[in-house]
């Protein structure tokens, strides 16, 4: 890797420590050396690691850089990822593990992979996949924001500060679909499923660290929302100002004064 980029700015916003890069490729590989910096140390300090992966055109740029990265014993890593629709052919690129696995898994070979799986019954996959969580701390979730401000799927009409569960089924919100088309993932509306599994807010924030990687335009007005209205569910990635290690990478495009 070519070492990290400088940032153009740097701010705190309550306890979210944020900071914009000149460009979206500059952004991204930074927000890469230090989550790769983080999985070194505390791999240095402890046998394995937990961690999870957001699956969107936006972590492009991460992900790539990520994958890079030097000096990481990959085999001493558990990669989970945080979302994937119900009902979507399993061959489907558009299936989250398959994005995961092209873009970074095939790439690293992590010592253990767990995928959702959003072919098999919605309810018993929601224990499982939650019982996997379960079984250790989570030391690293690597996410994004949505354009209406969601975290994995949790869409502002579902979203939940005190959810009780891990992950759960949830009814994607019209304009959180619609993003999926913006992204390219899908040529219609229509052909977007309605439906999904995700892992919620609290299982999200219960990671050791988190790094948000935001870049784009059409992401600007949910990190306005998210840095300067209140913390709310109206905008779920406002919570991430309450998170003890949260680290928020923007580019111009998505920065509010970029």
């Amino acid at each position: 890797m070519l070492g990290t980029p400088s940032a153009e700015k740097e701010w705190i916003q309550d306890r979210l420590r944020i900071r914009q890069y000149a460009t979206r490729d500059e952004m991204g590989r930074a927000a890469a050396e230090e989550a790769a910096a983080a999985l070194r140390s505390k791999l240095a300090m402890q046998d394995h690691v937990r961690i999870v992966f957001a699956a969107a055109p936006s972590q492009n740029e991460f992900l790539h850089y990520l994958g890079e990265a030097e000096g990481i014993d990959w085999k001493r890593v558990t990669a989970f990822h945080m979302d994937e629709y119900i009902g979507l052919d399993p061959a489907a690129p558009q299936r989250f593990g398959i994005f995961l696995g092209t873009r970074l898994f095939i790439r690293v070979h992590p010592g253990w992979v767990h995928l959702i799986d959003g072919s098999a019954d919605p309810a018993k996959e929601c224990e499982r996949y939650a019982s996997l969580l379960r079984e250790a701390p989570i030391d690293i979730v690597c996410l994004g924001i949505g354009e209406n401000g969601h975290l994995a799927f949790n869409d502002p009409p579902v979203a939940d500060f005190e959810d009780p569960e891990m992950v759960k089924i949830v009814r994607l919100d019209t304009k959180c679909r619609q993003q999926q088309v913006h992204d390219g993932c899908f040529a219609r509306l229509k052909d977007v499923p309605e439906h999904a599994l995700t892992l919620t807010i609290p299982a999200l924030l219960s990671a050791k660290q988190l790094f948000c990687v935001v870049p784009g335009a059409s992401k600007q007005h949910a990190v306005r929302e998210a840095l300067e209205g209140p913390v709310s569910t109206a905008c779920p990635a406002s919570v991430l100002r309450t998170h003890q290690d949260c680290r928020l990478y923007l580019d111009r495009d998505s920065s509010p004064g970029g």
